[in-house]
């Protein structure tokens, strides 16, 4: 089986293009439309765990990827869909919604391990496959100070667990286990088995 000409990728993450092309696999973005609520479809359920939720939101995004690939009638490649979620304990720490919130979730994280879940679905020829990467992070304690001068950077908003580990924040990492391109949004040693599957060779 020959590999297809490129993929669509149906997310709006430049960390997940990078990760793309760092292996070396073409793609074209299959992004929302408009009239799409593509935040709805990471609002959290009472009593799901952080695994569960982002096994959860990884095939709803899929699904919708899906649909909307049909209603474009764009020409047929495999579709591939991520999402990353910051966990501690069971508590998921979403993207903060604004400075008290990227506050309040820095300072959770300081001196603590948390873990980073990203699963990863792809859709092809009516097929599909989807698995998850689980890393653990420990954060060194950092000064109060010190976090709202990075949220005044803005780099924690979009990002799950208001830090991203290729940014300012990575000073503060002082162990991580798992992968490290999980952590960042699309694990790649997993993308890579699941694209095998469309005949991609790594």
């Amino acid at each position: 089986m020959s590999a297809p000409p490129f993929i669509y990728l149906a997310s709006q993450s430049p960390r997940r293009r990078q990760l793309l092309e760092q292996i070396g696999v073409p793609f074209e973005l299959l992004l929302p439309d408009a009239d799409e609520d593509a935040e709805a479809l990471e609002a959290e359920r009472a009593g799901e765990s952080p695994d569960e939720y982002v096994a959860r939101v990884t095939t709803a995004k899929l699904d919708a990827a899906l649909a909307r690939l049909q209603r474009r009638n764009w020409a047929s490649a495999p579709v591939l869909c991520s999402d990353t979620t910051v966990a501690m304990g069971r508590r998921i720490l979403g993207k903060p919604l604004d400075e008290a919130d990227a506050l309040a979730t820095l300072q959770l994280l300081s001196g603590r391990t948390h873990r980073v879940i990203t699963a990863v679905a792809v859709a092809s020829d009516g097929r599909r496959w989807q698995t998850s990467s689980v890393s653990e992070v420990d954060f060194a304690e950092v000064p109060t100070a010190t976090l709202q001068r990075y949220i005044a950077s803005g780099e924690p908003f979009g990002k799950a667990g208001a830090y991203a580990i290729q940014s300012l924040a990575s000073a503060w990492i002082s162990r991580i286990e798992g992968s490290y391109s999980g952590i960042m949004g699309l694990p790649l040693f997993e993308t890579a088995q699941l694209l095998s599957n469309c005949g991609f060779e790594f």
